[in-house]
């Protein structure tokens, strides 16, 4: 059964929620791509990058998408994205007592470019990124330490724009997030259940790239992966 987004209560919740609402009333979005990960086909859609230890990582089951990893893990939507984009996505941290179940990670990269033209060529650790010109969030890192958005820029500078260690921002087990990511204008906003956890204002905004799901020894699930133009 597919779910609809998930939405807390409260002053600030309501406040996010309005500026997400704002965004979108003043923009025509026209959808690029939409997955349900409710068919085998779904895999030709994306490239992964893995550590060899990991074989059976990455899981198109029960129409949803499968992170389970011991080591790191990326997964690429193979088309590259250009200029105003909306990408919106359900996820969820599972902490079941799996071998792989840690509470941390739940990350994202996009408007990913490598300037070496090495693309799609590491195997999932971390560190392998540090090249690329990109935009990054981690919700939940070091252990649930930490949320940060950082900015990538190419020559292994990686800029923390925004950062948070309070328990309202970091990660609850289980709980099925609604993330949206917007690009627009050259600002990058990340929403999480409504509420607009980072926005970040880019001076040398990036205007294309590559967007994928990131992890690092965790079990996780995603669905209703929607990637929308902005005009």
């Amino acid at each position: 059964m597919k779910r609809a987004a998930r939405y807390g209560t409260g002053m600030i919740i309501m406040v996010g929620l309005l500026s997400l609402q704002q965004q979108q009333s003043v923009t025509k979005e026209v959808l690029l791509f939409s997955d349900d990960f409710a068919g085998k086909e779904s895999a030709g859609n994306y490239i992964i990058e893995k550590n060899s230890k990991d074989t059976n990582a990455v899981q198109f089951m029960g129409e949803q998408l499968q992170l389970d990893s011991e080591g790191g893990l990326t997964v690429w939507y193979r088309e590259k994205l250009k200029g105003d984009i909306r990408i919106s996505f359900d996820r969820m941290v599972v902490m079941e007592a799996g071998p792989h179940d840690r509470l941390s990670d739940l990350n994202q990269f996009w408007m990913a470019n490598d300037p070496g033209e090495k693309m799609f060529k590491r195997t999932g650790g971390f560190r392998e990124y540090d090249s690329l010109l990109m935009y990054y969030v981690g919700m939940g890192g070091n252990y649930n330490k930490t949320t940060r958005m950082r900015r990538y820029d190419g020559k292994g500078n990686l800029e923390i724009v925004g950062e948070y260690t309070d328990s309202a921002h970091l990660l609850k087990p289980n709980h099925w997030y609604h993330i949206d990511i917007i690009t627009r204008k050259g600002i990058n906003s990340f929403i999480v259940d409504g509420i607009k956890y980072f926005e970040y204002e880019d001076k040398n905004q990036i205007g294309s790239g590559w967007f994928a799901f990131r992890s690092t020894r965790s079990r996780q699930r995603i669905d209703n992966l929607k990637i929308y133009a902005l005009e």
